[in-house]
């Protein structure tokens, strides 16, 4: 896909992969929706917030709106980035932290997609990509709330591919190791740490698979720190 002067919604945009992504679309000339519960300090004329808990349908339906109302209806891209998880024996889990990590990690997937795929089959060309983790291809232990969202990333994904592939509409998933962001900070005993990967450079594999030629389609991409012990 040509991305100058492209729309972008970009899930999750306050911090860590989401936040790299934006910046990186923007060097690229794209206009982005940036959705999140909480605004980036990012001042550009390309990049746009809107609040929204992508776990919350009526807050993914008013930001939706308000996208359409300001950058209008022909938006290309869909960066599904936003999500979160809770560490822990399962049965120290509340109920509540396993529904939240479901409700955004999973239906906050279908609540943003299926308002996209109208445009993007109107438009003969789109491009969705699921963050998911490489915990949607494997067991982690004191995962498996997490890990089971991210295994229906990966299921969810692979058959909107089927579903949208005759329509000119791309879906990948990409499958991040660790990554030098927040998402350690709640969980006790992980810390963020110089040998996982940075943000950066998971956020630019996600936008060359963007710019792929338009007949050639990346389902699954997996990315992993080379030395994620360090140097021996």
């Amino acid at each position: 896909m040509e991305l100058k002067d492209k729309v972008a919604i970009v899930t999750g945009v306050s911090k860590g992969i989401g936040l790299e992504v934006v910046k990186t679309l923007l060097d690229k000339g794209v206009i982005v929706a940036g959705w999140g519960r909480n605004k980036p300090e990012l001042a550009h004329s390309n990049f746009h917030f809107f609040t929204c808990d992508v776990a919350n349908e009526e807050s993914v339906e008013e930001a939706f709106q308000a996208t359409q109302a300001k950058l209008g209806t022909d938006i290309r891209i869909l960066i599904n980035n936003a999500g979160f998880g809770v560490a822990g024996p399962t049965e120290t889990f509340s109920s509540e932290d396993w529904k939240a990590m479901f409700d955004t990690n999973v239906h906050g997937i279908f609540y943003t997609t299926k308002r996209l795929i109208p445009a993007m089959k109107a438009a003969d060309e789109g491009h969705i990509i699921n963050v998911a983790s490489i915990a949607g291809l494997n067991g982690v232990n004191q995962f498996a709330g997490y890990v089971g969202t991210k295994h229906a990333v990966r299921g969810i994904s692979h058959s909107l591919y089927m579903e949208l592939r005759d329509f000119g509409i791309k879906v990948s998933t990409i499958y991040p190791g660790s990554v030098q962001t927040h998402f350690f900070d709640e969980i006790p005993g992980m810390q963020a740490h110089e040998n996982m990967m940075r943000p950066e450079d998971v956020a630019m594999t996600i936008v060359q698979t963007l710019e792929t030629h338009p007949n050639y389609f990346v389902a699954d991409v997996e990315c992993r720190p080379l030395r994620p012990r360090g140097k021996k």
